[in-house]
């Protein structure tokens, strides 16, 4: 499993249209074959930077969804949108705390 998180700067003038937009395609990616979910994060002192945070079977289920339809409606929909470039990893858990249950 790898997860995948991008870093999105939005105009602040555009940032309640992406996160409008954002509530009808989420299930597109979170249901997407091989990602095993995604969350939305919002940045608390600048609330124009946004995080997705989503977790993938593999770099393939990545590829395949970036390179799919549904990918190729949502991102030009959104890039009008940037108020800088977008930034994102592909990474590997090194240490899980959160798997641990108290």
């Amino acid at each position: 499993m790898i997860t995948r998180i991008v870093k999105l700067q939005f105009k602040p003038e555009n940032l309640q249209d992406f996160l409008s937009y954002f509530d009808t395609i989420s299930g597109v990616v979170n249901s997407f074959p091989g990602c095993y979910g995604m969350k939305l994060y919002q940045d608390i002192d600048h609330p124009e930077t946004i995080f997705t945070y989503s977790h993938w079977e593999s770099s393939d289920a990545l590829e395949n969804y970036r390179t799919s339809e549904a990918f190729g409606t949502i991102w030009p929909s959104i890039k009008v949108w940037f108020g800088g470039k977008p930034e994102a990893w592909t990474v590997n858990a090194y240490f899980d705390g959160f798997a641990i249950s108290k």
